[in-house]
C-alpha cells in the first residue's frame, strides 16, 4: 500500500471547475503538509496562463514556465505549507501523463531545492504525488515518486477528500531579531558570486537559527512531547514561540578578513507556522518554524536583489560614487486566510510603493486566490519609514544611519556594501562602495 492522501475537499471542487473550462491541458501544484504516516493537501492552484505563448502546446508541457510558478508559490508558503506535487488535467493517455508529470515534479523540486538554505533532516518524507483528472470521466490517477532518487518509480498512492481537512490544525507564532552581516569579496565581477557568496553567508545563519532553542509558551518542550496532548479535539490551538541564540554564535562579525563591502540584515522578522493535528510531535513544529523563519528572511533579500538588479539595468550609464551608503526598504509580510475551514494562510511581501490591491492581483495570479483588501491581515509588519540623517565619511556597519534612498545608483555586480535592516514594521537595505 502505497501513501495515503488526506484531501480538502474544496480541492475537489476547484478541480471539477478547471475540468469545466475544457480548454486544453491544465497543469497546477497541490500544496499541503507532510507527515509519516500520511500527507495533508489543503489547496491546489492552476499553473497561470503565459501571455505571450500558450503555456501547451498540443501534449508538450512548458516545464520552465510551470517550475517557475512552483517557486514563486513557494515563498508564498508559510511554516509547514509546501509544494507536495503537481497535477494535470487531460484526457490523454495515463501512461503519457504519468511521464510528463514525472518530469514535472522533478523539474519543480529541483528548482525549490536549489532556493532552500536549510539542511533536509532524516525524518523529512521525500515522496511527492502528481495527479493525473481526466476532464470527460473525472476519474484521478495518484502515484508517488521519491524526488531524491532520479531513478524513482511511480508508486501507488491513496486519494481521499474530506471536509475540514485543517480546521484544528496548530499554528505557532514566532517574532525574531535579525542580525546578520555577510562579507563580500573584492572580485564581485558577476551576479552569480553575488549570489553565491550571499547564499553561503546566509547558510551560516541558517544553521544557527537550526541551533537555537525554541520556547513554546515560554517552556523548552522535550522533542518527543505531543503538542495536542491534554487538549480537547477539534479545537484551534495558537503557540507563542522564542528562538534562543547564543551570543557567542549571534555575530559574524567576529572575524577580521579582507573584503570589498558587506551585506548586512537587521531588524526583527515575524514567522508563523501551521502543524497538522495528527499527534503532532514538538520536534516537527521546532523544525518547520526554524525553516520559516530562514525561509522567510532568504526570500527578502532575494526580492530586493532581484528589484535592485533590475533597477540597474534601466538606469546603466548613471553616475555614482566610489564611496556611498544607499538604504533600501525590503517587502513586509502579508497573510491572506485560505478560503477552507481553519486557521490556514497563505502571504505574500509588500514593497513600500505598492499599494493592497497589488498584493492581492499576486494571489489571485499566483494562488488563484480571489481575496478582498479587507481579507488581508497586516498586522504583523509594517513598513518602515526613511528618515533623512548625515552619513559618515567612514560608514562601519555598526552604524545604522539613514540617508535619502537613491534606488538607481545600485550597479548590480559592482555592487560592494549592501546593509538590509528587517524590523517587525520594517525592511531597510544600505549600499555602501568601499
Amino acid at each position: 500500500m502505497g501513501r495515503g492522501y488526506i484531501v480538502e475537499d474544496a480541492v475537489e471542487g476547484y478541480l471539477s471547475k478547471l475540468c469545466e473550462q475544457k480548454a486544453g491541458p491544465v497543469t497546477g501544484l497541490l500544496i499541503g503538509q507532510s507527515s509519516p504516516q500520511r500527507d495533508f493537501v489543503v489547496m491546489a492552484t492552476r499553473t497561470p496562463q503565459r501571455e505571450e505563448s500558450t503555456a501547451l502546446t498540443g501534449n508538450s508541457l512548458d516545464k520552465e514556465w510551470v517550475t517557475e510558478h512552483a517557486r514563486q508559490v513557494s515563498r508564498m508558503l508559510p511554516g509547514g505549507l509546501y509544494v507536495l506535487g503537481v497535477f494535470i488535467i487531460t484526457d490523454t493517455d495515463s501512461k503519457d501523463a504519468l511521464t510528463s508529470l514525472r518530469q514535472l515534479l522533478f523539474a519543480v523540486e529541483n528548482l525549490i531545492s536549489s532556493d532552500r538554505l536549510w539542511n533536509p533532516a532524516d525524518d523529512d518524507v521525500t515522496d511527492c504525488v502528481t495527479l493525473h483528472v481526466n476532464p470527460k470521466t473525472r476519474k484521478t490517477v495518484c502515484r508517488t515518486f521519491d524526488v531524491t532518487d532520479p531513478k524513482s518509480m511511480a508508486k501507488p498512492a491513496d486519494w481521499k477528500y474530506q471536509s475540514g481537512v485543517c480546521s484544528s490544525w496548530i499554528m505557532l507564532s514566532c517574532c525574531l531579531n535579525v542580525d546578520i552581516l555577510v562579507p563580500l569579496p573584492d572580485d564581485r565581477t558577476s551576479t552569480e558570486n553575488m549570489d553565491k557568496c550571499l547564499k553561503e553567508g546566509l547558510k551560516v545563519w541558517a544553521q544557527q537559527i537550526e541551533s537555537g532553542v525554541c520556547l513554546i509558551d515560554g517552556k523548552k518542550l522535550p522533542e518527543d512531547t505531543e503538542l495536542t496532548a491534554g487538549q480537547k479535539r477539534n479545537v484551534r490551538q495558537t503557540y507563542t514561540t522564542q528562538l534562543l541564540i547564543t551570543p557567542d554564535e549571534q555575530r559574524l562579525t567576529d572575524v577580521v578578513q579582507q573584503c570589498g563591502g558587506s551585506v548586512s540584515v537587521r531588524g526583527a522578522i515575524y514567522s508563523r507556522t501551521y502543524l497538522h493535528s495528527n499527534k503532532p510531535k514538538v520536534k516537527l513544529a521546532e523544525k518547520l518554524l526554524k525553516r520559516d523563519v530562514v525561509s522567510t528572511v532568504a526570500t527578502r533579500v532575494q526580492m530586493v536583489l532581484e528589484e535592485l538588479l533590475t533597477s540597474e539595468e534601466e538606469s546603466k550609464g548613471s553616475s555614482r560614487d566610489k564611496q556611498q551608503t544607499e538604504q533600501f526598504c525590503f517587502p513586509r509580510r502579508i497573510f491572506c486566510p485560505v478560503k477552507v475551514s481553519g486557521q490556514v494562510s497563505v502571504c505574500d511581501y509588500q514593497f513600500s510603493d505598492e499599494g493592497l490591491s497589488e498584493v492581492t492581483d499576486r494571489l489571485k495570479e499566483m494562488l488563484d486566490i480571489d481575496a478582498a483588501e479587507q481579507d488581508l491581515d497586516t498586522r504583523q509588519e509594517i513598513t518602515a519609514e526613511i528618515t533623512e540623517c548625515s552619513v559618515a565619511a567612514e560608514p562601519t556597519v555598526e552604524t545604522v544611519e539613514v540617508p535619502e534612498p537613491k534606488r538607481n545608483n545600485y550597479i548590480g555586480v559592482a555592487m560592494a556594501t549592501a546593509v538590509a535592516l528587517l524590523a517587525t514594521a520594517a525592511s531597510m537595505l544600505y549600499l555602501n562602495d568601499i
